[in-house]
């Protein structure tokens, strides 16, 4: 393989002179370039990334930390990321935190180490002490699906509980009161602060339910498959059901099929985020709107402006949740 010693060789000219080429240095030559760019076309020399981030203190390169990239939910918002970074000719760095602090960290770290230009960081398990101590240490860093009250001018977020709550009270408007939830079992304030939603609609008309009304499974169709057959089995004349996403939703209504409970004439159905997989079940899928695209999108140029020290407009950090009405209620 050859080094930037046989470019200089080859170019007749000095290995500052080749590294002020690679660099894009002013004081380069027409004539230095020339000849630089020639003997590293004929030698096949690729000057390396880490070395030449060491001299411009850039990667060209974004670090984007997602729960877990095989989710739909975090692909949508990789892709509008991507499209942001694309323009500004930057490629991606990605990690997976898996909801782990353990492994959140070590993506952080990577991404850091990594020398990203911005970061767009989805992470649940960290304390906020330990995400403002990064964000301190990166300015392109912003935090997207979290905020944190000291770091909210890089913070973009969505109204949770809001969502939960507009959810909870379009069952009641449809003559439902025996409304049961189906959560996440991540410990995460997502799933908290539906569950807040949920309960502050009960609580404003009154309604008072057990706790058996409330069943937890991994945030997948799997997972809501698991949580349908348990509320099932306890024999609770639930008649509407509020799911923690589309995919539990998507879960608990194959069960309902299967045991001959129909959507939306025996049992109305309301899931969150509308994905992809909400306008593909059968009935369509009545949901909360996630504008993952929109949040993703703000996030990436506002880590960019950050990044870049330059002047940030004033936009809305925390966005709001919108009904998606379809036929499962």
């Amino acid at each position: 393989m050859a080094t930037i010693k046989d470019v200089a060789k080859e170019a007749g000219v000095s290995v500052a002179t080749v590294s002020r080429v690679i660099n894009k240095s002013p004081k380069a030559s027409q004539a230095s370039i020339d000849s630089v760019t020639k003997a590293m076309s004929k030698l096949g020399y690729r000057p390396n990334a880490a070395a030449r981030a060491l001299v411009s203190q850039s990667t060209n390169t974004m670090g984007v930390l997602v729960g877990d990239v095989s989710d739909p939910f975090f692909g949508t918002m990789i892709k509008s990321v991507d499209c942001v970074a694309h323009k500004n000719g930057k490629h991606l760095l990605i990690g997976n935190g898996y909801h782990s602090a353990e492994d959140e960290r070590r993506a952080l770290e990577l991404l850091i180490n990594s020398r990203c230009d911005a970061m767009v960081i989805h992470a649940k398990a960290l304390s906020d002490e330990e995400l403002i101590g990064y964000a301190n240490e990166v300015k392109g860093m912003v935090l997207i699906n979290r905020h944190i009250p000291q770091l909210a001018g890089r913070c973009v977020s969505l109204d949770n509980e809001k969502g939960a709550l507009i959810a909870t009270e379009y069952l009641m408007r449809n003559g439902h009161k025996k409304i049961a939830h189906i959560a996440s079992s991540h410990d995460i304030e997502d799933t908290h602060q539906r569950l807040q939603g949920y309960h502050a609609a009960l609580n404003a008309h009154g309604i008072e339910l057990p706790k058996s009304y409330i069943e937890y499974g991994e945030p997948n169709s799997d997972g809501g498959e698991v949580a349908m057959t348990h509320l099932l089995t306890k024999s609770l004349d639930f008649t509407g059901v509020f799911a923690y996403n589309d995919y539990m939703a998507a879960g608990a209504l194959a069960v309902l099929e299967e045991n001959g409970i129909r959507v939306p004439e025996d049992i109305a159905l309301v899931g969150f985020d509308d994905g992809l997989i909400a306008r593909f079940v059968h009935p369509g899928l009545t949901t909360i709107r996630y504008p993952i695209e929109m949040m993703a999108e703000r996030a990436a140029k506002l880590a960019l402006a950050l990044a870049h020290d330059e002047k940030i407009e004033e936009e809305t950090a925390i966005f709001s949740p919108t009904l998606v009405r379809r036929y499962s209620v």
